[in-house]
């Protein structure tokens, strides 16, 4: 059995064991959520908006699976990605607020199934399709969709993984012996596919629907 499916059936154990995230998108509330999303749009509402230092695109959210979303700020909640402004901005999010949150900016979720564009390189083939599929969608809500994502953003992101700066229990296993040319080439095969992940206007996010 591949590595990657080796790893992947382990991560789901873990996520049924723990009794998973799965909860957002059933309990989060898309209409609070674009209320008390203003200070996200900041910077995630203005399309190639880049964080300062180091710079990398700041990530597209809107089709993002919303389990994913509420993980990732409670990752950044307890400092377990690094990353000062978005540690403080999710300390100060309740429960709910994540949930919904999430719950508006996932709107509309993107789908599997899609035809992948290009060949997926060797390492997606090897590390990545097991949970991001080739089309780039997260086969659970649990492991985020990349498809459309900023490349730089990607490439970042498996760095962090790397370096430890991002703490997750299945990651490291898969980025230890990447390359900066795999990495590369993992975010640019990732970030062609469509149907794609996109960016909430900020202007029109905050009139109502």
């Amino acid at each position: 059995m591949p590595l990657s499916c080796r790893v992947a059936i382990k991560a789901l154990l873990l996520i049924v064991a723990l009794g998973g995230v799965g909860t957002a998108s059933a309990a989060g509330d898309p209409v609070r959520g674009k209320l008390i999303s203003y200070t996200c749009l900041g910077c995630h509402g203005i399309e190639n908006y880049k964080n300062v230092y180091p710079t990398y695109s700041v990530p597209r959210l809107v089709g993002q699976h919303p389990e994913y979303i509420v993980a990732a700020l409670k990752a950044y909640a307890r400092g377990e990605r690094s990353h000062g402004t978005m540690h403080q901005q999710a300390a100060s999010l309740s429960d709910q607020d994540m949930q919904d949150i999430a719950a508006y900016f996932s709107q509309p979720q993107l789908k599997p199934g899609q035809p992948p564009i290009g060949t997926a390189p060797a390492k997606v083939a090897q590390l990545c399709v097991a949970c991001h599929g080739k089309d780039g969608v997260g086969i659970t809500g649990d492991y985020p969709t990349l498809a459309g994502q900023y490349p730089d953003y990607l490439a970042r992101a498996l760095i962090e993984y790397r370096q430890g700066d991002r703490k997750n229990a299945v990651m490291p296993t898969f980025v230890a012996g990447l390359t900066a040319a795999d990495i590369t080439e993992i975010a640019d095969y990732y970030a062609q596919q469509r149907p794609a992940l996109g960016t909430v206007a900020r202007r029109d996010s905050i009139l109502a629907p």
